[in-house]
């Protein structure tokens, strides 16, 4: 059987070019069928990462039948993941995020988790000497994945691996490291076709604090006035989300790239404690910035507090 390679729903450019990556190791590199696919359609920065390097879309698939073989990348969340996975013969999981659990294998099964910025960058690394075979389309795709969850190395995520590597491939593809970054930060933030609920759910997490459920939404721009100007029909739109998603708040972070700050959006008190709980801030308005914020995994989810 084929082994379907995923990452988590709503695919951000790592959760779109790393299935890609890994799926071409494995059937080229280690002769086992494999195919990437996708749990959403990829947010506008990955779409204009597969135009640029030429990779096809991948399918995008709502469940897994049971007993189908996966390797599963770049998270290792439940809630994250088709409903079915449980059911389904998960071979392998290859992360850089927190172990959350909840996931249930038929065996022992391969696990790399390493604190790196970017799944590519431990991919790459899995390959070993292999690595040097990627085609230039493969190697587009890791360094476009390692760019996007560094934010080019702003990200307080990034390690110094991540920057070796991505300099490597950038070196290999005769790419600039800035102008490449620049033009998949544009693509990024041209969020103009998508509806408020869309960019909602563009780049989010699902998580519990105290009892309650966050949606944890980031949007990553060069233009942060773009969905601020939205900021009114973006905290209406909340309740429409939790109430179609399970969940009893939305949080949505702002994330502007080139000042490397954040503003959360605060429809509510709820969110107004949390805010001031969590990051010290003191709220009075609807909105808040909080300087140096940019990464979700790192700065974000470990400080919620209610």
């Amino acid at each position: 059987m084929t082994t379907l390679v995923f990452g988590h729903k709503s695919p951000d450019t790592d959760s779109t070019g790393s299935p890609i990556i890994w799926a071409w190791y494995l059937n080229e590199i280690k002769g086992e069928a494999a195919k990437p696919v996708l749990l959403g359609e990829p947010n506008t920065e990955a779409a204009f990462v597969l135009e640029r390097w030429n990779l096809e879309k991948p399918e995008i698939i709502a469940d897994v039948e049971a007993d189908a073989p996966v390797v599963i990348v770049d998270t290792n969340n439940p809630a994250e993941l088709p409903a079915n996975v449980n059911s389904a013969d998960i071979r392998a999981i290859i992360d850089h995020h927190k172990l959350v659990g909840g996931l249930e294998t038929k065996g022992p099964i391969d696990i790399t988790m390493r604190p790196l910025a970017c799944t590519a960058t431990i991919m790459i690394d899995l390959m070993g000497d292999d690595a040097a075979k990627m085609p230039e389309a493969i190697k587009g795709a890791a360094l476009s994945c390692i760019l996007s969850d560094t934010l080019e190395f702003r990200s307080p995520t990034t390690t110094d691996h991540d920057r070796a590597v991505a300099e490597k491939l950038a070196g290999e593809l005769g790419v600039s490291l800035a102008d490449y970054a620049a033009e998949m930060f544009a693509a990024k933030s041209d969020v103009s076709a998508f509806s408020d609920a869309e960019l909602i759910r563009m780049d989010s997490k699902e998580y519990e604090v105290g009892g309650t459920k966050f949606r944890v939404s980031v949007l990553e721009t060069t233009a942060p006035a773009i969905p601020l100007d939205r900021k009114a029909s973006l905290m209406d739109s909340f309740k429409t989300v939790c109430a179609e998603d399970g969940v009893d708040e939305v949080l949505l972070f702002i994330v502007d790239i080139i000042k490397e700050e954040a503003t959360l959006l605060v429809p509510n008190k709820t969110v107004k404690t949390l805010a001031e709980k969590s990051f010290g801030a003191t709220v009075t308005g609807d909105t808040v910035v909080l300087p140096g914020v940019m990464s979700r995994k790192k700065q974000i989810i470990p400080v919620l507090t209610l």
